[in-house]
């Protein structure tokens, strides 16, 4: 008798906390993910250049990583508790992360680290690269990718992140920060065309936190050797 109500108890204990599995890889659509992805990003850079000094920006983003680590560490060392991260699960995760960190530490890192590094409108312009150029490559390459140029990349993926990133260079540097437009262009279609080769790389690190980084770097770089402002 005790066997049977251990066994019964046993098992609704499962499936109240068991959580869907996901089922999603980096080949599939994934728009709850793509649209996160993307809202999130461009909704950090809005709030930065509109309303934050950098020290604040800053404080809340390392507020932020510190959440969504511990997050991360509940998630994966409480699997008793499943359930509790089921909308997270079928939604945001793909298969291959339900048993390791997520690709959500390494944006925000890759945010935090990029605020820390460097001028605002270099920053600003790395953040909306990551927050847009990346999915959008994505979505692009998935949904209409037929020729292919590198393992996993696609010529028109890769031509959806080109178009992408000069449009940002493009709106950040000349219309949010007013600088003369001939010397935008030409940052804009240099840092495009690097960034775009840089992507196609078969770099084992998360692009999260690569795409940013790599991004302020060469963004940077060519603001000072073209004699553009970043202050």
């Amino acid at each position: 008798m005790n066997k049977e109500n251990d066994t019964e108890s046993s098992v609704e204990s499962s499936t109240t906390t068991e959580a869907p599995k996901a089922t999603a890889t980096r080949h599939d659509l994934q728009f709850p993910r793509r649209f996160f992805h993307l809202s999130m990003g461009t909704g950090a850079g809005i709030i930065y250049y509109m309303f934050l000094t950098h020290q604040a920006a800053v404080s809340i983003l390392g507020t932020a990583a510190c959440l969504v680590y511990i997050v991360e560490q509940l998630r994966l060392n409480y699997p008793e508790h499943a359930s509790t991260f089921s909308i997270l699960t079928k939604y945001l995760l793909r298969a291959e992360e339900q048993l390791k960190e997520s690709a959500g530490m390494p944006f925000v890192m890759g945010l935090l680290l990029t605020l820390l590094s460097f001028p605002k409108v270099v920053a600003l312009t790395s953040i909306f690269t990551l927050a847009i150029a990346d999915p959008m490559s994505a979505v692009i390459g998935i949904r209409f990718g037929k020729n292919r140029i590198v393992k996993g990349k696609s010529l028109e993926g890769s031509a959806a992140f080109f178009i992408s990133t000069f449009l940002i260079i493009f709106g950040v540097f000349g219309f949010l920060f007013d600088n003369d437009m001939s010397l935008v262009t030409l940052l804009a279609i240099i840092v495009s065309l690097v960034m775009t080769a840089f992507e196609m790389l078969p770099i084992k690190l998360d692009d999260n936190l690569t795409i940013p980084i790599v991004m302020g770097l060469i963004t940077w770089f060519c603001t000072g050797f073209l004699g553009i402002p970043t202050v």
